[in-house]
């Protein structure tokens, strides 16, 4: 696949072997003689990742120099004699502890941050909102006798508890994986910046709880200052507690399940604002996870960005961290001491398997993003303006703006009620959440487990022979290097194929004739397997979300071409509005106007994080278009005319100027008209409509949540409580899958989550603020069963068929 270098610190990044002890199963002898003709892609050729944004940040781009040539990867979990300063037999096996004990760990004063803490302005103000100060009591006390508030600000950093945590943790993890690779290029710009002593904040998308462990680590034994992590977990035991508050990890209350819990606390969002000052002003890093679905975690950015607007601290440095997984550990979200112990009493019967590559990314300043004014909030609407009057009303043109994502970051219930946050800061807030999750997935790195899921997923859902699937993952390897991704493994084409499906294959069919011939894949037709073959795939959708999109605006076209029979932008023969028989043996040509709206009104359909909010809708648009002539799928045609447009002298006014204050205005020469004049032919080679299926399926997961959602409104007895309806709506997926038995895809959690927020969006579904939490109930315009039909018609246009 793609060749890796043997030599220094870059030998540790190519793929175990099989395990010498197992014999070969007889797909896996049957593929290695398939493949053994495969030639590699692309040489030695690796992008580099991880940079800032140069339209919010161009100032810290330019301030970090790019490396002039990539440092490699180094194995975390590969500790020789040579990392430490002693050498010998005994040495070698006593090198992890020498090693962890010679890391450098940066000082944690915890010295009177209660106290600061507890004399903050907002801590001060709540307590007496309240009416729950007593006469002899100071805000200490006051706050001990409130809430186990005052253990999470007390959370410190021991070099003692740090150093043999993370020596359990390498051992531990070398029991999980068979090795941590972790990109080394933007890590002196890291230890720069931590010099400078500007804090770090560093941000991952939420995949695994191993997440919060894993970037200590990293940046542990890369010598740099061990960060304060927040963790979702609800960990039960207060003895667990206890060490994890001493090697810096910040926990929710004992009280709170989740996050959300948390919250509905009036003073915890205080509290953890003025304890984020404070680690800040100390100069500590911070390591928060944020989720690509819901937005969990993003009120810690919030309250960042809330002190760098209030002046409270200079500036901060995030750091976007890219993590990947050939296989996502499953841990359960609540953590107690015997279930600790039963899962580490099972760590020495486990095989490692699979790998875990890092990307950390180059850091950029908080307050230039905030102050370069790139992100353009104030075109932000709600998504009913967007697209309602398109649905309802059948118009051609929607309104151009950005959809608003404000249940991102519910608003806090004390900075309602003092006004302290405008919906312009908020959205602000939301901007810059939403930019860390994209630039955050942009710097992970694919995994062949990815590849092969998403061609099984979205190509060969039926089953492909292994040699095929090769053909297919060299090729959807060189897209991807392309386009500036990163890979996450090394090697031959034939140990590629082979490891990746060792680590699928509980959730795959594979089937090997014993006459010799090539083994047939089949991914196999269950909840479980569909689920963890999804969640594989989804990098693969982010990295090729453009031209999904465009393909999804193709695909709603040529079915309105089917459906109507008659169009003038279909030509047969050289005869305009013919009836067209319904195949594909026609010359297609689309306008370039309708399908740029198309393109238009399906990206404020897509979840959050798969475009950056400093780019505008129709520019993402433009680029969804332009993607698909660069892959092939569209040909630029330009209709005939009697003055062509690239005569301008026989233009009446073509060479005037113009003037625009619009950083997004064009200086093209053409008019509206000759704008509206251009097409685009469809390329009819013999892959295409297999290649169209291919790039409409990455999307169809989305919109096939969406259109059963709306479907299910009929069954929802409202108004519910929006944890029950959000619980409901997951149900009625899981049962429209299990009838249909496919499209298991559709039927997440988050994905029943990201509908309903869809729904509320749309006004569909009304939100009702009532004591007890929010309620949802069906909008008096969609208790119409033809507006539901309008609005499911809408979706459903976009699902290749």
């Amino acid at each position: 696949m793609v060749q890796e270098k043997t030599d220094g610190k870059d030998k540790d990044m190519m793929l175990p072997p099989m395990q010498p002890n197992r014999p070969a199963l007889s797909w896996e002898s049957k593929i290695g003689k398939k493949l053994k003709l495969a030639t590699p892609c692309l040489g030695n050729f690796r992008p580099v990742v991880g940079q800032c944004c140069c339209l919010c940040t161009p100032d810290s781009l330019r301030k970090t120099p790019r490396p002039t040539s990539p440092l490699g990867f180094k194995n975390l979990l590969s500790i020789k004699e040579t990392q430490t300063r002693y050498r010998g037999w005994l040495v070698r096996r006593v090198c992890c502890v020498l090693f962890v004990s010679g890391c450098k760990i940066y000082t944690s004063p915890v010295s009177n941050r209660l106290d600061r803490v507890c004399q903050s302005k907002r801590v001060k103000e709540a307590l007496t909102a309240e009416h729950n100060a007593q006469e002899g009591r100071d805000g200490q006390e006051q706050l001990s006798h409130l809430s186990p508030l005052p253990s999470i600000v007390n959370t410190c950093i021991s070099p003692g508890f740090l150093r043999f945590l993370s020596w359990v943790m390498l051992k531990m993890f070398s029991s999980v994986f068979g090795s941590i690779q972790v990109n080394l290029d933007h890590l002196p710009a890291l230890h720069r910046a931590s010099q400078e002593e500007c804090p770090l904040v560093y941000v991952y998308v939420r995949q695994s709880a191993a997440d919060c462990a894993l970037i200590p680590l990293v940046l542990f034994c890369h010598n740099l200052r061990v960060p304060y992590t927040v963790c979702p977990l609800h960990i039960k035991s207060s003895f667990i507690r206890s060490i994890l508050q001493k090697v810096g990890v910040v926990l929710l209350p004992s009280s709170a399940l989740t996050e959300q819990d948390a919250e509905r606390d009036r003073l915890y969002p205080l509290v953890m604002t003025s304890l984020v000052r404070e680690l800040l002003d100390e100069s500590q890093a911070i390591s928060v996870g944020v989720s690509a679905e819901s937005g969990r975690g993003g009120r810690w950015l919030a309250h960042v960005t809330q002190l760098i607007k209030e002046g409270s601290v200079p500036d901060v440095s995030l750091v976007p961290v890219g993590i990947s997984y050939d296989r996502i550990p499953q841990i359960n979200t609540q953590v107690g001491l015997g279930s600790l112990f039963r899962w580490l009493w099972s760590l020495p019967w486990r095989r490692p398997n699979g790998s875990v590559r890092v990307h950390l990314a180059q850091p950029f300043s908080l307050k230039e993003m905030c102050d370069s004014g790139r992100c353009r909030v104030d075109e932000w609407l709600p998504l009913q303006d967007l697209l309602l009057p398109v649905i309802l009303n059948n118009r051609a043109a929607c309104v151009f703006g950005r959809r608003r994502m404000s249940w991102l970051l519910p608003p806090s219930r004390y900075a309602t009620e003092r006004g302290e946050q405008t919906h312009r800061e908020r959205d602000l807030s939301i901007a810059i959440i939403l930019h860390l999750i994209y630039s955050a997935t942009f710097c992970t790195a694919v995994m062949s487990t990815s590849l092969v899921s998403s061609l099984l997923l979205f190509r060969h859902h039926k089953g492909v022979s292994a040699s095929a699937l090769s053909r297919d993952m060299a090729w959807l390897t060189k897209e991807l290097l392309f386009r500036n991704k990163d890979v996450g493994f090394g090697g031959s084409l034939e140990e590629v194929v082979r490891c990746s499906l060792s680590l699928l294959a509980p959730h795959l069919v594979i089937a090997a004739a014993p006459s010799g011939s090539d083994p047939v894949i089949v991914p196999r037709p269950t909840l479980a397997a569909t689920l963890h073959l999804s969640l594989h795939a989804q990098i693969v959708t982010h990295t090729f979300v453009s031209e999904a999109v465009g393909a999804c605006a193709v695909s709603a076209m040529l079915c309105e071409l089917v459906d109507s029979g008659v169009s003038s932008r279909v030509r047969s023969g050289g005869v305009d509005g013919e009836q067209v028989s319904g195949d594909m043996e026609f010359d297609v040509v689309l306008c370039q106007s309708e399908l740029m709206e198309r393109a238009l009104q399906l990206c404020h359909l897509l979840p959050p994080g798969f475009m950056p909010p400093c780019q505008s809708s129709l520019n993402f648009a433009l680029e969804a278009v332009d993607s698909l002539v660069r892959f092939g799928i569209l040909i630029m045609e330009e209709i005939p005319r009697e003055v062509p447009i690239c005569d301008y002298w026989k233009k009446e006014g073509a060479v005037t100027w113009t003037t625009s204050d619009d950083p997004y205005c064009s200086d093209s020469d053409c008019e509206a008209e000759e704008q509206d004049s251009h097409c685009y032919k469809i390329s009819q080679p013999s892959q295409f409509p297999e290649l169209l299926f291919f790039l409409c399926s990455m999307l169809a997961g989305h919109l096939r949540t969406l259109c059963w959602a709306t479907s299910g409104l009929d069954l929802m007895h409202t108004p519910l409580p929006e944890a029950e309806f959000v619980a409901v709506m997951h149900s009625h997926l899981c049962d429209t899958a299990s009838r249909a038995k496919q499209h298991y895809e559709s039927c997440l959690e988050e994905a029943a989550h990201i509908a309903v927020r869809s729904l509320i969006d749309l006004g569909v579904l009304l939100e009702e603020r009532q004591s007890g939490g929010v309620s949802l109930c069906v909008a008096p315009l969609f208790q119409s069963s033809e507006n539901r039909q309008k609005l499911q018609r809408f979706i459903s246009q976009f699902l290749f068929n």
